[in-house]
């Protein structure tokens, strides 16, 4: 063997052996650090409600809603930034700015598509004659229909259970970043985006230098907000006093958490005096850059470890025993698990860069849900015996245990009143002693959803002026995906729509899909509307057997075929 050789192996070796050594603790699973229910008590009193009011001209609103508005004073109007989660909480939040300066709002700035940021706006764009810009990135109007589009009602679902919204208040201690969501208060008041743009954009409103920065974060199309002459940031929500929700339990697209560490350090370039985050209470001197600099090293951590963990192939139900904030980073209040956690931000790491497949082949193609419950429960001794445990894991408290156990009965549909009201009391129990809100409140939601008696409220209240807002093609989107091919029949069927707006769309149903498309010959059904009508037709504003037989929607004579046409669109 050649020396040059031989030197390579030691090398080699030597490498391996201090990978191995720097690697040996990997193994050692760490208790989650978890705050107490006391803590989150105490955490309430960030959203005491108080104008925050500063010489410079910025005030913002905490604990009026889930989320802050920002007025900036200019010289002849002002400035909101977010604008509340509902018309009521705008109007409550405007009655405090109006009396600090009763200038005209002359633009309101969304930092994002978030309706508790958004659907307030109409409060705003409605209270003068001559309306203010409304600005965001080139995105937000896309996301804001994604959200009250094709997804609106698991998102809506999800979102109830996360913010307790059917909750009795008592229940509810706060939801991590607010005290509460109001969004289901008044009719949403979201407008349209005048201004956009997609990277950066400088200008001047009443005087003030405003620079605003595509920041990706928690959403895709968040900004933050810079003015240069009052050394003042605004971040939206890619900071507040919690851990960040790199994943959030009610569902969404996956969050580019390397990007959302590169958004805060583009923030710190420019060394602000002043922190106005849209959730949480401001902060000014020192404390900006330290807390901007520790949130941004808490969530590179989480990213890089996660992915050190994942090219050693380790699966994410074990990452998330393995990691655990450096304690420089965890004694901070700014990352206390009030919204986000780190075991939930591991497994969004993981999917997202490597999808649902977790790489353990037995998770690759699994039994059904109701077979492996069948072969569980044989290997058990039977449902009886299986029934016997979830009893008695629910009597010594061993409510986790308790959950899993009534999936399994849940599956069988067995004594299936009597499991539910089992898990449902493992739900409360787990619930209430949970420190995180969107774990407790969803838990919490999830028992009173097995309540026999059980009715489902209502998020998102529709209203005209929403439907205004929102495009004719996302109506078109929502068709397709309702389409129930339980109703569909053999052949082809076109219906073909002309708007008011010059709009021409047409639903072509063949095999079991709905194509939607903007050309329209050769149709079976010729239908005439307003754009408006047609949409509040769809919403359930309007009833569509009065919109065909009153003319309002006109089908040509071919009124039956069209509602039959529409029923197909429905469970």
């Amino acid at each position: 063997m050649s020396k040059k050789l031989i030197q390579k192996l030691t090398s080699f070796i030597l490498i391996a052996l201090i990978l191995s050594c720097s690697e040996g603790s990997d193994n050692k699973p760490v208790t989650e650090k978890l705050s107490s229910v006391e803590g989150l008590e105490k955490h309430s009193e960030e959203f005491t409600p108080k104008i925050y009011s500063y010489d410079n001209g910025i005030h913002m609103a905490v604990g009026y809603g889930i989320a802050n508005s920002i007025m900036v004073e200019g010289e002849t109007g002002n400035i909101i930034i977010d604008a509340s989660d509902s018309t009521f909480e705008a109007e409550l939040v405007y009655k405090q700015f109006r009396e600090i300066n009763s200038n005209p709002i002359k633009a309101i700035i969304y930092t994002h598509n978030h309706g508790d940021h958004t659907f307030g706006a109409a409060y705003y764009y409605n209270l003068f004659e001559d309306k203010p810009d409304v600005i965001a990135h080139e995105s937000t109007d896309y996301y804001v229909e994604r959200i009250m589009g094709i997804l609106n009602p698991i998102i809506s679902k999800r979102s109830t259970r996360m913010f307790g919204t059917e909750l009795p208040d008592k229940e509810v201690i706060n939801v991590g970043i607010g005290p509460y969501l109001g969004v289901s208060q008044s009719p949403v008041g979201y407008i349209k985006p005048t201004i956009t743009f997609e990277k950066e954009l400088k200008l001047s409103i009443s005087g003030i230098d405003i620079e605003l920065y595509h920041a990706p974060g928690e959403t895709n199309d968040q900004l933050f907000v810079w003015l240069p002459q009052k050394q003042a940031l605004m971040p939206g929500d890619n900071l507040y006093k919690t851990f960040p929700n790199l994943y959030t339990i009610r569902g969404t697209t996956h969050r580019d958490v390397k990007g959302w560490v590169q958004s805060l350090d583009h923030m710190r370039s420019f060394n602000p005096e002043y922190l106005f985050p849209s959730h949480t209470r401001p902060l000014s001197g020192p404390e900006v850059m330290e807390t901007l600099t520790l949130y941004r090293d808490a969530i590179q951590y989480v990213h890089d470890q996660t992915i050190r963990l994942m090219n050693k192939g380790y699966y994410p139900d074990q990452i998330i025993e393995m990691i655990q904030l450096p304690e420089t980073v965890a004694k901070s209040p700014f990352v206390n698990e009030f919204y986000g956690t780190v075991r939930w931000s591991v497994k969004s790491i993981f999917n997202g860069y490597l999808g649902w497949f977790n790489g353990n082949i037995s998770d690759l193609d699994p039994l059904s849900r109701a077979e492996e419950a069948e072969r569980f429960t044989r290997l058990a001794g039977g449902e009886t015996v299986l029934f016997s445990e979830l009893e008695k894991a629910v009597e010594r408290g061993d409510m986790q245990w308790a959950l899993q156990l009534s999936d399994r009965l849940i599956a069988l549909n067995y004594k299936n009143e009597e499991t539910k009201k089992l898990r449902a009391e493992a739900a409360r129990f787990i619930g209430e002693k949970s420190s995180n809100p969107n774990k407790r409140n969803y838990l919490l939601s999830a028992a009173y959803e097995l309540d026999p008696g059980y009715k489902e409220g209502l998020l998102l209240p529709q209203s005209e002026e929403l439907l205004r807002e929102i495009s004719i093609d996302m109506f078109f989107d929502i068709l397709a995906v309702r389409l129930n091919p339980e109703k569909m029949e053999a052949g082809e069927f076109r219906v073909c729509f002309s708007f008011t707006s010059g709009i021409k769309k047409s639903i072509t149903l063949r095999n079991s899909v709905a194509e939607i498309s903007s050309l329209s010959v050769d149709c079976d059904i010729q239908v005439e509307s307003e754009d408006q009508v047609f949409k509040e037709m769809l919403a359930g504003i309007r009833n569509p057997i009065f919109a065909v037989t009153s003319g309002s929607v006109n089908t040509n004579g071919n009124a039956a075929s069209f509602l039959s046409f529409l029923s197909k669109f429905s469970d």
